[in-house]
């Protein structure tokens, strides 16, 4: 029966063991999706503290029962953002003098300022090896320490502009402190938990060793280090974040050993996205507008998952041809299907993990990718801020139906009008002004131009342009996945790339918090037969699209420079 079984496994083409196993990965999402946003719901409503949060609230002043409108909200994110920043910048600097540093020196200033903005950023871009830079300390009590609270930060943010839908004629928005410390208590720390064990179970690393030296196939030994990398591996893909503990990410047997972890870890990154849409449905008092979300999300996700699996296996070649699909820079042990799903979930929420060489898929894949991120990564988008995007996106795309129809545009009974919209417009264009800027910058400066690796072999062209377009569409987008092929770990780019990250997280949450203080002081509308039904499959695709032709008309003149231009040549 075995090597019956065996034979069946090995029989089937990758083609179909892909669709297999998306099959698989909707079906355990689909299973998880009412019971986990039904919980988040009751989280973010219920009226009780937890003895331990008590204690967090004593311990940092704050009065979690305090309600706040936009302008106090904003300052607890900001607050507390700045306070991660300089302490995860002191940490790296301090590296050198503190225990478990693995013998590692501390980190240079323009590197430090930018995986402090990295990791609070919720964006986890990394120029570094982290195998080869960071010790146990910095690991665990400063980049794990991000992963929890910056996940639980843009869940935060979300809740507060559900609460803006939700409330009418208050202005108030909730309580920061309290979202963020039951967002990390109750919601990341127990999921985080469960997954850990499941990775640990399966053959994922966890411990603290020193560096020392392993035995290879082929003789002699190679110097190593461990960590605590079950554990850091379960958040960064829970919540949205993506630093890898090693250099290769998600490709390391350390971070992810089998084909099952890798569909479990697409799995993490995609479970809480999806499920806020259950939360957001049943905290504005209609779960059919969480479906409507949810579909738009879904057929996204779903389109670009099924081109990306076309494009990686339809390549020609002889040598592609005879690994059966572009098989370079992926893990054998994946293959191309897991590999194209994982990079499509990657690039379509803000999570910088990668399972393979994005740099090494072809053209036509490696511009989805960079579409994925283009569309703000709304589909589902990172934790929290996927929800938030997507809903500015719902607002824009009522104005737009209203202006049709001749009537004033109405969202969840709130009326959108001119602050409204110009709140929203602000939103769509902070990150394509970053993104752009600094790519057109990038391209005129002799050293930034430097960076581009593959120069001398391959000339700059189109794809040594889209590295660096990649390089800023994954920062300010707040994904942090490398093209690779880029120098990144330079002054200009750590610095660039940093603030790309800092002002592509919280500017928009600027615009998204005074979107919901205004939307919750007005009155409720009442519902007429001209109110426009957004809970119906109609204004689903007419949200998908909004969300396609906006980021078309803003990107598709840098697209056709890079990855089309590559493609097609």
């Amino acid at each position: 029966m075995t090597t019956a079984a065996a034979t069946a496994a090995g029989s089937l083409s990758p083609a179909l063991a892909g669709v297999l196993q998306l099959t698989a990965l909707i079906a355990a999402l689909a299973l998880a999706y009412r019971p986990l946003g039904d919980y988040m719901a009751a989280v973010y409503s219920s009226p009780r503290h937890l003895r331990a949060e008590k204690i967090i609230y004593r311990c940092i002043g704050a009065n979690a029962d305090t309600q706040m409108r936009w302008p106090a909200y904003l300052r607890g994110v900001l607050a507390f953002s700045l306070a991660g920043v300089l302490l995860l910048y002191l940490l790296q600097r301090l590296q050198g003098h503190l225990p478990l540093s693995l013998g590692f020196a501390s980190i240079s200033p323009d590197q430090a300022f930018n995986t402090a903005a990295s990791f609070v950023a919720n964006t986890n871009w990394q120029s570094y090896s982290g195998e080869q830079a960071m010790g146990h300390l910095v690991q665990t009590a400063g980049l794990a320490v991000q992963n929890f609270v910056s996940a639980a930060t843009g869940m935060a943010v979300a809740i507060a502009l559900v609460r803006g839908f939700a409330r009418s004629r208050t202005g108030e928005l909730g309580n920061f402190w309290a979202d963020l410390v039951r967002g990390t208590l109750r919601i990341l720390v127990p999921l985080a938990v469960i997954g850990a064990l499941v990775l640990v179970a399966c053959g994922a690393l966890q411990n603290f060793s020193a560096i020392h030296g392993i035995g290879q196939f082929m003789g002699g030994t190679q110097q190593t280090n461990g960590g605590a990398v079950a554990s850091q591996e379960v958040i960064k893909e829970l919540g949205t974040n993506g630093g890898g503990y090693f250099n290769a990410n998600s490709a390391h047997p350390f971070e992810n050993p089998t084909p099952f972890t890798n569909l479990f870890e697409i799995f993490l990154i995609l479970v809480i996205p999806f499920s806020l849409t259950r939360t957001f449905g049943k905290l504005v008092g209609n779960v059919k507008q969480g479906y409507a979300v949810l579909a738009t999300m879904g057929i996204i996700w779903l389109g670009f998952t099924a081109l990306m699996m076309w494009t990686e296996f339809a390549h020609g070649g002889p040598a592609l041809q005879a690994a059966g699909a572009a098989m370079e820079g992926k893990e054998t042990r994946f293959g191309v299907g897991a590999s194209a799903i994982f990079s499509v979930t990657t690039t379509l929420t803000s999570t910088g993990a990668v399972d393979s060489f994005h740099s090494s898929f072809t053209a036509f894949g490696g511009g989805l990718q960079l579409l994925g991120m283009m569309l703000g990564e709304i589909a589902p988008g990172g934790v929290g801020s996927g929800l938030y995007g997507m809903l500015v996106m719902a607002v824009i795309a009522v104005f737009i139906a209203g202006l049709m129809v001749g009537r004033t545009p109405e969202y969840l009974g709130k009326k959108i009008g001119t602050r409204e919209i110009k709140l929203a417009a602000c939103y769509i264009l902070i990150t394509p002004t970053l993104v752009l800027g600094f790519t057109a910058a990038s391209m005129v400066l002799p050293d930034a131009l430097a960076s581009m690796l593959n120069t001398k072999a391959l000339g700059a062209g189109p794809h040594g342009f889209s590295e660096v377009l990649y390089a800023y569409t994954s920062g300010a987008n707040n994904n942090g996945s490398a093209f690779a092929g880029l120098n990144a770990n330079t002054p200009w780019y750590n610095t660039t790339i940093g603030l790309a990250m800092l002002l592509g997280r919280f500017l928009p949450m600027v615009f998204v918090l005074a979107l919901a203080g205004s939307l919750a002081e007005q009155q409720p509308v009442p519902e007429t037969a001209g109110t426009l039904r957004t809970e119906k499959p109609l204004f689903a695709g007419l949200l998908v699209g909004t969300i396609l032709i906006i980021t078309g008309l803003t990107y598709f003149p840098a697209l056709a420079l890079g990855p089309l231009a590559e493609g097609l040549s």
